[in-house]
């Protein structure tokens, strides 16, 4: 994954992009594809919402952030020699992954099949740096695919362009050997001089042709795959890469030939285009109106930690708690949006017990209120959010849920009140009276006389976010 001020840059640029702008040369068209068949082919995976991120590699056993290379500015071989060795996740059950991901109402997973390490988690014939020659030697994307398949849930695959483990990937920005020159606290043209030098013997053609066949294995392997992750574009003044480093518009068009149906994030940078990606990806930000891009509305999703780091990070302490990520969850959907969480295994291939953890608060809470996720969108125009809710609709129900952060002492107060025909909890069913209030205790004025809205119980439900289901008047 990126950096969150990297990420946020990216989306907030790319909203203001126009077609032609930065990449003259680049086609507005990629495919043939119709706007209505992209919407079709995109309509399942808006119905479903919520999926589950998944990242794995050697960096789990450092357990100290999946960017450990980078960041530390760590060697190939000091990395290799360190953590290589002792990669053996004898934990691992795919089968355990997908249960707890599919009993939390999660519809999808996505897998690191390979982080900017370069590390790959599947039996690749293009290179030795596998899971497959580890102590562990089995194939992790081979048995996550059936595991994922057998438990009704739509399979996804990361795949990061970077590799930090390549000899032909040149080094860029986010380069772990740019990081060690910016440590020993050289010159900028020092540090030019340097990385120019490291990448007169590597050749991104080579790795182009690498990373070419990686892909082409992971979409001819493992049967239908309905997500692909391509991570991503670094971007900055100096050692930066673009599209053209990627081939990007052939890699779209080989991944679309050998996977019609699958859906892409927007990361190879071919934003300026209209389908060089299918859905924006804002990471680790709360989206307060849905994103846009040329002024049009566009697919989203975001894609969010439990806790702040993607890898398992032992340390790390800053978890979200349930009411925050339920919140998390309703208020995505309420801007159009689709919700993926990720969770990082241990080295030993179990989830962490704080993700377990959560990962039942979702179970108990989606088990009674995921019709207020599933197939739901913003609220119709009109009909305004009370104070400390969240308003998600499903449209072909023409059922309003009002999803409750800030539980209200006996009374929730509605602009809508008169559109409403009958209200309930939907934890159990149970009717909510509807309620015009009078002029009260004196207190004159249009706005209470045209108010109305909903009796509640003084007491809060037992359960972490209650959730009001509206039928809504004809």
């Amino acid at each position: 994954m990126k950096k969150l001020s990297l990420v946020l840059a990216s989306a907030l640029a790319a909203t203001a992009l126009s077609a032609g702008e930065k990449y003259p040369e680049l086609p507005l068209k990629i495919t043939n594809e119709t706007p209505e068949e992209r919407q079709a082919r995109l309509a399942s995976w808006q119905h479903d919402r919520f999926g589950m991120f998944i990242h794995f590699g050697l960096y789990s056993v450092a357990a100290r952030h999946e960017w450990l290379k980078s960041k530390d500015g760590i060697s190939t071989e000091s990395y290799n020699k360190k953590y290589l060795p002792r990669f053996n996740p004898d934990l691992f059950d795919a089968r355990q992954w997908a249960r707890a991901a599919k009993a939390a109402g999660m519809k999808y997973i996505v897998l690191t099949t390979k982080h900017h390490e370069g590390f790959c988690m599947w039996d690749t014939e293009t290179t030795d740096y596998k899971i497959t020659k580890t102590e562990f030697g089995r194939d992790v994307v081979k048995e996550f695919v059936e595991a994922v398949r057998a438990e009704g849930l739509k399979v996804g695959f990361y795949y990061s362009v970077i590799d930090w483990y390549h000899p032909d990937y040149t080094v860029d920005n986010v380069h772990p050997e740019y990081t060690a020159l910016v440590k020993r606290r050289l010159s900028p043209e020092k540090v030019a001089e340097a990385v120019n030098k490291l990448n007169e013997k590597r050749d991104m053609n080579r790795y182009r042709e690498y990373f070419f066949k990686q892909v082409k294995e992971l979409l001819t392997r493992y049967g239908k795959i309905d997500i692909i992750w391509y991570d991503y574009t670094p971007n900055g003044k100096k050692f930066y890469k673009t599209y053209k480093d990627w081939n990007a518009v052939e890699l779209v068009r080989l991944t679309k030939q050998l996977q019609p149906g699958i859906i892409i994030n927007n990361r190879l940078d071919l934003m300026e285009t209209d389908d060089g990606w299918d859905f924006v990806t804002p990471e680790q930000f709360k989206v307060q109106t849905p994103p846009t891009i040329r002024g049009k509305k566009v697919p989203w999703e975001t894609c969010q930690t439990f806790s702040g780091s993607w890898g398992y990070y032992r340390d790390e302490m800053s978890w979200k708690s349930m009411p925050q990520l339920i919140e998390l969850l309703s208020e995505t959907v309420s801007h159009n949006g689709n919700l993926i969480l990720n969770v990082g295994p241990t080295a030993r291939g179990d989830f962490d017990w704080r993700a377990k953890e959560r990962l039942e608060g979702f179970a108990k809470w989606m088990h009674y209120n995921s019709r207020s996720i599933y197939g739901c969108t913003s609220a119709p125009e009109g009909f305004n959010a009370p104070n400390g809710t969240a308003l998600t609709y499903n449209a072909a129900k023409k059922r309003l849920y009002i999803h409750l952060y800030d539980y209200p002492m006996g009374f929730l107060p509605l602009e809508f009140w008169d559109k409403v025909e009958y209200a309930q909890f939907l934890h159990d069913g149970s009717e909510l009276k509807l309620r015009r209030p009078a002029v009260h205790h004196g207190q004159e004025g249009e706005h209470l006389k045209n108010w109305g809205g909903i009796t509640l119980p003084m007491l809060k439900p037992n359960t972490e976010v209650p959730v009001i289901e509206i039928w809504l008047k004809n």
